[in-house]
Order: structure tokens, then C-alpha cells, then sequence
């Protein structure tokens, strides 16, 4: 290891510091210049590669703070010291001649509190190291320089009110930046600046206490409070910072409601409802929140039955309310008492109780106009059905409370007397029927009437009454529906075959007071047995019943035992079936033989629909013959040749040569000789239209004016080629009977007309054809 590093014993005993370290430091120097044993190096209880710096130093010249020395340098100039490290170079300097080390600025510690550098001497020349490199640390030693600080101020705490004395309120710390292990430059003390006397502070520990008992809120809600923290242990000369705490008093229950004052009047109209506002009571609490939601009660009994209290939304405030209707002429003031009551209380600060309060309230009633008032609230009254119209019901009566002598009209409402069941004298308010009441058709008649003051419409009041319809006999009894039974041929004598219930409509004659009897006798084929609670059994008798086809009608009197007592008679069907050995029915006699002439359903069905089947054919027959007659019909006179083209036409025409011959329906007879002269041409219009040939004089012939008609067709180049006319001209030949057409009768070999017989004397079914080409013209006059 290189020489060891001589300090300036001289800067050692100027340097106030590291005075300390002088005496340990000449002992090490000398031992390395002279010989000695080897185990005197050992002996050293301090270190030597630590050096201190003093922060904060401002001197007028780089301040020297060490110097280092190698064994190997022997003054000659050879040795050259280097420092590296932190802050080498920049914060310190070292002299590479002699080796002394300087600090070139001032130092914080809070911002760096030690520095590690390298130190080295070696060759001048050669930059060789003369001895291995060594480090050491500079420190930056700490003075009183920072303040206390509060980095969570300003603070915010609640406490509450009535607290005792030394009641936590919050804690403060401060921060002092100076090194805590050197000196009291971090040791702080807390203290109060403001906020004495009611609260102090712990001078270790920062806590924040009451001083005072009984803070109340109501008298100061809040306080600032100013501490001090205090470096240097709190001497003279130490550094101090501070901050504000705000404490706020948080409510108790501690204070009772109060009424402002003790008396309350209020005034309300006598026709006010249930429900309806009077006035509203207001107790002061100085409490907040919950502490003051406050509880009404009425007191007395007097107010409880006509008025009601209650407490509003915020709980604060009474609402005083009417409890039933008032009336001024019964009673005009009401007067009571009313408490305010705390809901939540505390029971720590029942010493400062009661909390209630109480109040004195008075309420007039006012008078108004009122409507009439009758006598009941609801009338139910009764008549008996079937009275005659003008049958009294019975009466309501309404007065008017204001001037008991005004006079009252009565009515019914419409609506609740539809059918105008009843009347009412307007002056007395006297019901009676209208119409025969029937209570079996209604019981119950509600109506409303209505009673109006003559001397002001619009004070109206209306009553409920309820009429209800008495019963008489009036009705007989009957069975309570339509029986048809069967019985087993094979049933014993005395089984039971049906239970046969009665019905009576009239209350006073009760079905359960009907009695039924059967047929008697030994003859009878069945027994009715009165079971005496309105039904009876039908009963087979000891001996059997005959067998029959047609069903049995058994006869049964019904009676009840109203005033005057009625009957009616009934009739039972039962049949004698012949039933299966589970006692289900097999097949009854009247529909196992049925009557040799009837027919059934299946064969009445089947009947109707070969009718109408029939039917419709004819009908469509009939329509298909009056469809073909329309279309055979002429539609002009005059126009042979539309006439015939009017026909249908079901063939090909001239160019469907594969079906049949065009030239067998042409006709010899009734075509003419080809004019002379060059060929018309039927591809195109003509310019003039062929002359007309007049119509020649005489009785018609229809043969000669048919071939006068297709002559003119066949010479006309304005129509269509002739074999669309021709296709329609001929019938055919080689009957038997001869054609029926005219198309050719009037055509001989020379082409000229011969003997036709009249058209008239065709008969009565070519009467139709004569009136269109061969009737007689009138002679002339």
C-alpha cells in the first residue's frame, strides 16, 4: 500500500472540526517516518480515510480541508497526486505537486452528505503508479440551517361540543431537514400560539388537546388554532416554523326546544275538511341535524278529537290539522295545549334537560255558508213489491243550519233512478213508488237525493237512501231444473232413481219449505218420497214398471207454504234402459226400435245433397243454352256480311291445310263468274270504294239477298280475302232434309233468282228471322 496520507498538522490545529483528529493523525505520520515494529499500526482506534467539511462555508479562497503524501515521494519533484471521485475536479481540487486538497464552493448536506473519491500518487514522468489507489470519504458535516416545516398543513379537525378537558383533537408533525444524530438542529419542540386557552399541544408529541370544559357551540362553532415547532430542543437561537389548525365544535343534543312564545290563536271556516291546514307551530332548537328533529302532541283531549298535529318534512316545524268536520253553531272556539318534544336524546346531557316545551293554542271557528244538512247521514228504507204507483216509501228531511225557516226543494238525481222507479215531493221530501216494484227482478234501489235552498241554488247537499223491495208470495215453486232420468230394466224394487230439487223465487216461500208429492195409489209406476228440505227422492216401487218404448212422465206437485200458499205442477221424464252389469247404459228402448217410415239423419243428408247436386246441373245447363243463342243472334238488319262473320269460328282458316280441306267448305253454287277486265288486288286499300248494288224490289228472298250481299263482298277490294267470309257461307251438302240456311237457296246456274217460299209462312219459329229479312212491307197508302 502507498505511503500513508499525511494531513496538514497545521490545518489540523486551526480547523476547529477536526481538532479531535490532530493528535491521532501526528502519531500515525510519525510512526510511518521512522522504523519501528510493524504492530504499532494496529494500535490506531480511528479512521483515516474520513475527512469533514463544514456545510454552508463561505470563505474568500478555496478553503483547504487536507493534504495527501506518499512514503515514495521524496521532494524531488517525481510524484504527482490524482484525485477522482465524486464532485473531483469540480467541488474539490487537489494540488498534483503537493497534494493538498481544497474545496472550491460552499456545500449543503441536506442536498449531498458525503462524498466518495479515489486518491493515487504517481510517476511524473511516466504516469506509473507509486502506489495502489485509495478511497476515502469526505462528509459534509451538519449545521442549524433548515426550519421546521408541516407538510400536512394547514390542518382540519371536529371535536364535539361539551367535551371534557384534554379531549384529543388531532395530531401535527413537523419535518426539520438538519441531520437528528448531530447536535439539537432536528430536536423540536411544539407550542401554542394562538388558541389559548382553549386548546394546548403536547411539546414531544404534537397531539392537539382541549383546555377548557363545556366548549359550546352555539356560543363559537370554530376556532384557529396556531402551533410552533421549534428546532434546537426550543432554545434561543433555533430555528421554528409554523401552522394553523382549524377545529370546528360538531353538535350534541344539549339544548331543548323552545316556543317563542306561549301562545298560539289560529281561525279556520267551519266547512274546512279533514286534512285541511289551520296553522303551523314552530319550536326553536339550536341544535342541527338529528339533534333537533323535534316530535307534536296534542295535550289535551279537547283539541285531540277536532284537531290533529303532526310534524313537516324537516321535522322541525308542527303542522296543526283538521281532524273531523267543524260546525260553527255547535261550537266556535277550541282551546288546548301543545308540546314539542326532542326524538333523539343524549343521554349523557339529560342534565341539561327537559327537552320539551309547551304551548298554549287557541282556534276560532268561523262561520259560512252552508249547504242543508239532513237528519241521517244515509236512509234506508222499505216497501213491499207489487204495491200499486203511489205507495209511500217514506221520508228524508234535510234543514238549513244557517236560517233553520228557509225553505227546502227536494229531487232525485237521474243517474241513480234510471228506470224512474220513484218520485219525491219536492217541498216534504216524501218517496213514493212510481211503477210495481218486483223483487225478484231487485232487491236493493239506491238513489241520491238531492236537497237545494230556494233562495241559493248552488248550497246543495245530497243523502244516500237505500230502498229495499220486501217479498210476497207471489211466485210458485218449481223444480230447480229440467229432469230426465233413466232406470235399468233390471234395478230392484225401491232403488233410487233420481233426487229431485225445488226452486222457489219468493224469500218468504223458502225452497227448503217446498213440498213435493208424486202420483199415489197401487198403480203408480214410480214413488216420490219428500225428503222435507226441498228436494225428494224418485223412488222405483215394489212392483216394477211395465216395460215400454216410450219414455215415462212422471207428474209432481210442488207447494210452499207462503200466505196464500201456491203449487205448480212438474213433470219427470225417465226412461227404462237396458244397462251393462257396471250399471252403464247399453241402450234405451226408445231408440233401439225406431218407427218403420222414419229415416235417419244419415239418409236425409245424403237425400238433400243429390237435390242440390241435380240442381246446380240444370242451372248451368240452362245457362250454357242462353249463352249460345245470345251468340247466334243478328245484330243488324242491314249488314248481311257482319251478320255471318259474327259466327265463331273453331277451325284453322286457309292456312291450317293439315286439318282439313278449305275447298269442302266453299260453296259452288253461290260463287259468281269472275269479272272481267284485270285482277283486283286485295293486298292494298283502294282508292275508291265499290258502288253499292241497290237492293232489288219486291218480297224479300233472303237466298237472292244473300248472294247479293257476298257478291258485293267478293267485287269490294276493301275487305278481307273472300275465304274468310266463305268459311261461314255454307252448312254443307248431301242431307237427307236439305240445308236450313238461305245462304244458297237464291243462287241458280245462271245467277239469277228463282221462287222462294215467304219467310211468314215458315212458321212461328222463324218468326224472329221473318221480322229481320223477309217481313211483308206495309202496302203503300
Amino acid at each position: 500500500m502507498w505511503g500513508l496520507v499525511r494531513l496538514l498538522l497545521a490545518w489540523l490545529g486551526g480547523w476547529g472540526c477536526m481538532g479531535r483528529l490532530a493528535a491521532p493523525v501526528r502519531a500515525w505520520a510519525g510512526s510511518r517516518g521512522r522504523p519501528g515494529p510493524a504492530l504499532l499500526r494496529t494500535r490506531r482506534s480511528w479512521v483515516w480515510n474520513q475527512f469533514f467539511v463544514i456545510e454552508e462555508y463561505a470563505g474568500p479562497e478555496p478553503v483547504l480541508i487536507g493534504k495527501l503524501h506518499s512514503d515514495v515521494d521524496r521532494g524531488e519533484g517525481r510524484t504527482k497526486y490524482l484525485l477522482t471521485g465524486e464532485g473531483a475536479g469540480t467541488v474539490f481540487v487537489i494540488d498534483e505537486a503537493t497534494g493538498n486538497i481544497h474545496v472550491t464552493k460552499s456545500l449543503d448536506r441536506e442536498e449531498k452528505a458525503q462524498y466518495v473519491l479515489l486518491a493515487q500518487a504517481v510517476d511524473r514522468a511516466s504516469n506509473r503508479p507509486l502506489e495502489p489507489p485509495s478511497e476515502f470519504i469526505i462528509k459534509v458535516q451538519d449545521i442549524n440551517d433548515n426550519p421546521p416545516v408541516f407538510p400536512l398543513g394547514p390542518y382540519h379537525a371536529t371535536v364535539p361540543e361539551m367535551s371534557n378537558v384534554g379531549t384529543s383533537v388531532i395530531q401535527v408533525t413537523a419535518h426539520d431537514a438538519d441531520d437528528p444524530s448531530y447536535g439539537n438542529s432536528a430536536k423540536l419542540v411544539y407550542t401554542v400560539l394562538d388558541g389559548l386557552p382553549f386548546f394546548s399541544v403536547d411539546p414531544q408529541t404534537g397531539v392537539v388537546r382541549t383546555a377548557i370544559p363545556n366548549m359550546d357551540r352555539e356560543t363559537q362553532e370554530e376556532f384557529l388554532v396556531v402551533i410552533q415547532a421549534k428546532d434546537m430542543g426550543g432554545h434561543m437561537g433555533g430555528l421554528s416554523g409554523s401552522t394553523t389548525v382549524t377545529v370546528t365544535l360538531s353538535d350534541v343534543n344539549d339544548n331543548p326546544p323552545k316556543f317563542p312564545q306561549s301562545l298560539y290563536q289560529f281561525s279556520v271556516v267551519e266547512t274546512a275538511g279533514p286534512g285541511t291546514l289551520v296553522g303551523r307551530l314552530q319550536a326553536q332548537d339550536p341544535d342541527l341535524g338529528d339533534n333537533a328533529l323535534m316530535a307534536y302532541s296534542i295535550l289535551d283531549g279537547e283539541g285531540s278529537e277536532a284537531f290533529s298535529i303532526s310534524t313537516d318534512a324537516q321535522g322541525r316545524d308542527g303542522l296543526l290539522t283538521v281532524r273531523k268536520p267543524l260546525d260553527f253553531e255547535t261550537r266556535r272556539s277550541y282551546s288546548f295545549r301543545v308540546e314539542a318534544t326532542n326524538t333523539l336524546i343524549d343521554p349523557a346531557y339529560l342534565r341539561r334537560g327537559p327537552f320539551k316545551d309547551v304551548a298554549s293554542v287557541r282556534v276560532t271557528v268561523q262561520d259560512a255558508p252552508e249547504p242543508p244538512a239532513f237528519t241521517q247521514a244515509a236512509y234506508h228504507l222499505a216497501v213491499m213489491e207489487n204495491k200499486s204507483p203511489g205507495t209511500l216509501v217514506g221520508q228524508v228531511s234535510a234543514a238549513d243550519l244557517d236560517s233553520p225557516a228557509s225553505p227546502i226543494r227536494y229531487s232525485i238525481l237521474p243517474h241513480s233512478d234510471p228506470e224512474h222507479c220513484f218520485s219525491i215531493e219536492p217541498e216534504d221530501g216524501t218517496i213514493q213508488t212510481a211503477v210495481p216494484l218486483d223483487r225478484e227482478t231487485r232487491v236493493w234501489h239506491n238513489l241520491t237525493v238531492l236537497a237545494t235552498e230556494l233562495d241559493s241554488s248552488a248550497q246543495a247537499s245530497r243523502v244516500q237512501v237505500a230502498i229495499q223491495t220486501l217479498d210476497e208470495n207471489d211466485n210458485a215453486p218449481q223444480l230447480a231444473e229440467p229432469y230426465d232420468t233413466f232406470v235399468c230394466d233390471s234395478a230392484a224394487p225401491g232403488q233410487l232413481i233420481q233426487v229431485i230439487r225445488a226452486l222457489d223465487r219468493d224469500e218468504v216461500g223458502n225452497s227448503s219449505r217446498v213440498s213435493l208429492q208424486g202420483p199415489l195409489g197401487p198403480d203408480a209406476n214410480f214413488t216420490i218420497q219428500d225428503n222435507r228440505d226441498g228436494s225428494a227422492s224418485l223412488l222405483l216401487p215394489s212392483r216394477p214398471a211395465p216395460p215400454r218404448q216410450a219414455p215415462y212422465l212422471v207428474p209432481i206437485e210442488l207447494r210452499d207454504w207462503g200466505q196464500p200458499a201456491l203449487s205448480s205442477t212438474a213433470t219427470v221424464t225417465v226412461s227404462v234402459c237396458r244397462c251393462r252389469p257396471d250399471g252403464s247404459v247399453a241402450s234405451c228402448r226408445p231408440e233401439a226400435q225406431l218407427s218403420p217410415t222414419g229415416l235417419s239423419t244419415g239418409a236425409l243428408l245424403a237425400i238433400v245433397t243429390c237435390v242440390g247436386t241435380l240442381l246446380a246441373l240444370v242451372v248451368l245447363f240452362v245457362a250454357l243454352r242462353r249463352q249460345k243463342q245470345e251468340a247466334l243472334m243478328v245484330l243488324e238488319e242491314e249488314d248481311v256480311r257482319e251478320n255471318i262473320i259474327t259466327y265463331d269460328d273453331e277451325g284453322g282458316g286457309e292456312e291450317d291445310t293439315e286439318a282439313f280441306d278449305i275447298t269442302a267448305l266453299q260453296n259452288p253454287d253461290g260463287a259468281a263468274p269472275p269479272a272481267p277486265g284485270p285482277p283486283v288486288r286485295r293486298d292494298v286499300l283502294p282508292r275508291a270504294r265499290a258502288p253499292r248494288q241497290p237492293r232489288p224490289p219486291g218480297p224479300a228472298d233472303v237466298a237472292q239477298l244473300l248472294a247479293l250481299r257476298l257478291r258485293e263482298a267478293d267485287e269490294d277490294p276493301s275487305v278481307p280475302p273472300y275465304d274468310s267470309v266463305q268459311v261461314y257461307g255454307y252448312e254443307g251438302r248431301g242431307s237427307s232434309c236439305g240445308s236450313l240456311s238461305s245462304l244458297g237457296s237464291g243462287s241458280e246456274a245462271g245467277g239469277t233468282p228463282g221462287p222462294a217460299e215467304p219467310v211468314d209462312d215458315w212458321g212461328p219459329l222463324f218468326r224472329t228471322l221473318a221480322e229481320l229479312y223477309g217481313a211483308k212491307e206495309p202496302p203503300a197508302p
